[in-house]
């Protein structure tokens, strides 16, 4: 079976580089909407008859201007990373804040204040993937699958589960692109890049 994993448009919080996680939900802005709409037009993306998407607005709407006909099914445990006192604010507004610098200097990898630590936050998103993919096993003509989510969600599945040396930010996408992979059921194998 064929997976596409694509992050969601640009929002004002994405231009600004603030830590735009689970508790904002900010809409996309016009400037990501057009993004999509001019990716979606080098057809980038397949055509899909349902997406599953993160509860958050900014990934519905990529979702509807992508697959504007789609049925969309929302996962709750693929919102973003709770980034706790951090939510909304960018490297420049903390820069000088000792619990930032701490964080900082844990690689990102320890708790975040009043949020969530990177291994909760994968171990959520990966396991919702799971769940997801187990109930496929069911269905005998599933071809392929869509997801619309966010940047970290992709990050954290595909760290997760696919064989690699790539480190979890190394699975990076940028705005409205992602990732094509294959799912055999028991294992995740990148295709390439979108």
């Amino acid at each position: 079976m064929r997976i596409y994993f694509i992050r969601h448009g640009k929002t004002p919080g994405n231009l600004l580089r603030r830590f735009i996680g689970g508790r904002t939900d900010q809409s996309l802005c016009e400037a990501g909407k057009a993004e999509l709409t001019d990716l979606k037009d080098a057809k980038l993306y397949p055509a899909a008859n349902s997406v599953y998407v993160s509860p958050m607005a900014r990934c519905r709407e990529t979702a509807s201007i992508l697959f504007p006909a789609a049925e969309q099914i929302v996962v709750e445990d693929m919102r973003e990373m709770d980034f706790g006192r951090f939510e909304n604010k960018s490297h420049a507004d903390m820069e000088q804040d000792r619990e930032y610098k701490a964080w900082l200097s844990t690689m990102c990898e320890g708790p975040v204040p009043q949020g969530e630590d990177k291994m909760s936050f994968t171990i959520r998103c990966t396991q919702a993937f799971l769940d997801i993919a187990n109930k496929w096993s069911l269905e005998k003509n599933r071809e392929q699958a869509v997801f619309v989510v966010h940047g970290g969600t992709i990050m954290a599945i595909l760290s997760s589960l696919i064989r690699s040396d790539r480190q979890y930010h190394q699975w990076y996408a940028e705005n409205g692109h992602g990732y094509r992979c294959s799912w055999d059921g028991k294992e995740l194998k990148l295709e390439k890049e979108l």
